[in-house]
């Protein structure tokens, strides 16, 4: 069968070759790895080559270039009682929150072959941070890797660039703010020399770029579509993917309750659709092939939706599936079928063409790390730390189910023959 998801299709961010894991969701932007005799069973004693504790907390997921792995850090110094008490006063929402008196924001780069910590380069030092979701934390948006340049993106908190071989930060640009509420969780997409990120907070949303020569804000585009009357409601922690649309890159950004489509260049908007219903909080990234575009609503009237925009003036809906949208984890696209799991640990295997089901089975779990396709296979990572793999194909079928000390929150990635897994305290690389 013929692979429908044609990779020229998309403008990726960065020059990509074997041994390298530029950004969040890999090569393509995708999710997909050039990986193959991959273990499918490992244990805390077996298929492991190393083991490394991390210091701080995170849960970007890494990203590699050649040799180096690099991700993102907090070392988190509690607020006082008072801090806390007056702090929360504030917080409008209803969810367990993390309050600190400040946070040190670091990167880290671990030698992929030896699993040694290389460098660990303070970024940012935050005062009276923003609080944070529990199930969140201070450093989750993930890293961009460009040859010889790290950029690291932590919301309202600030933007760092860093020279990856003389470790110099090259500039900072901390002047964008927006009450993420729950901490921040876009990660930053890099096209030409600007680097994209979404600001979607229950204050204010907007999309902006820096220009990555000096970081400065070279457009910024406020979102234009209805919101929600409720400030909760308006808030979003997408990514974007930029994909060739009528012969030009487009920004395809989804938001609370409309997607939309921007010049990268410039920012100007080309178009939005509404969802027909409350959509916010996503925390995904679009994925695209040759026809339509696919993502999730998240919370609210959770829904998939298939954007068509081969053979028609503006993107349309071609079709939308209500059940077990996912609201944190980003969709797998293989031979013309869509793969997402929800958060309850259901995954669903759907037809691109029309959005009906092959199958929805459980794996059990929760998750908030998105699943990646590697040799054949899709490896979904849970917050128990239970690896499920299973067969990338119109029938479901387990592999196998290997698990790790502590949560995964951060997505997999995968070169070669080795799979790397961030969890809550340590980077490991399974296999040789």
């Amino acid at each position: 069968m013929m692979h429908r998801l044609l990779l020229p299709l998309l403008v990726l961010a960065s020059a990509s070759h074997a041994g390298n894991w530029p950004e969040w969701r890999g090569p393509s932007a995708q999710g997909h790895a050039s990986a193959s005799g991959l273990p499918e069973t490992w244990s805390e004693t077996s298929n492991i080559a190393w083991k490394t504790a991390l210091p701080g907390r995170g849960h970007s997921t890494p990203v590699m270039w050649g040799e180096q792995i690099w991700l993102t850090t907090a070392f988190e110094k509690a607020a006082t009682p008072e801090e806390a008490k007056r702090r929360l006063e504030t917080n409008t929402g209803d969810q367990p929150l993390t309050v600190l008196g400040s946070v040190s924001l670091h990167a880290l780069c671990v030698d992929r072959n030896s699993g040694k910590i290389l460098h660990d380069i303070e970024l940012l030092n935050v005062k009276d941070p923003q609080w944070a979701h529990q199930l969140n934390s201070y450093a989750s948006p993930s890293p961009v890797l460009a040859e010889g340049r790290l950029y690291a993106h932590f919301g309202s908190f600030g933007t760092v660039a860093l020279d990856t071989k003389t470790l110099k930060v090259l500039w900072k640009n901390e002047e964008l703010h927006v009450m993420h509420e729950n901490g921040p969780g876009s990660t930053a997409v890099l096209h030409g020399d600007k680097l994209i990120v979404h600001f979607d907070g229950s204050d204010q949303q907007f999309i902006a770029a820096f220009d990555t020569n000096t970081g400065k804000v070279a457009w910024k585009t406020p979102r234009s579509g209805a919101m929600d009357p409720r400030p909760q409601q308006r808030k979003a922690y997408g990514t974007p993917l930029v994909v060739t649309i009528n012969g030009k890159p487009q920004l395809v950004s989804s938001a609370a309750n409309n997607v939309y489509g921007y010049d990268p260049a410039t920012g100007t908007e080309f178009w939005k659709i509404h969802y027909g219903g409350l959509g916010f909080s996503m925390s995904t990234v679009p994925v695209a092939d040759d026809q339509q575009i696919y993502f999730s609503t998240a919370f609210g009237k959770s829904a998939v939706i298939a954007l068509k925009y081969a053979s028609v003036k503006t993107p349309e809906v071609a079709w939308r599936n209500n059940k077990n949208a996912p609201k944190m984890c980003s969709p797998v696209l293989h031979s013309g079928l869509l793969f997402y799991v929800d958060d309850g640990g259901i995954v669903s295997c759907v037809d691109t063409k029309t959005g009906e089901a092959f199958y929805r089975e459980r794996i059990g779990g929760k998750f908030s790390a998105s699943p990646i396709y590697a040799d054949g296979k899709l490896y979904f990572c849970s917050r128990e730390g239970v690896v499920t793999i299973i067969n990338a194909a119109k029938e479901f079928k387990i592999l196998a189910q290997n698990t790790l000390d502590g949560p995964i929150m951060a997505s997999p990635i995968a070169d070669g023959s080795a799979l790397f897994i961030r969890t809550d305290k340590a980077l490991y690389k399974i296999g040789k």
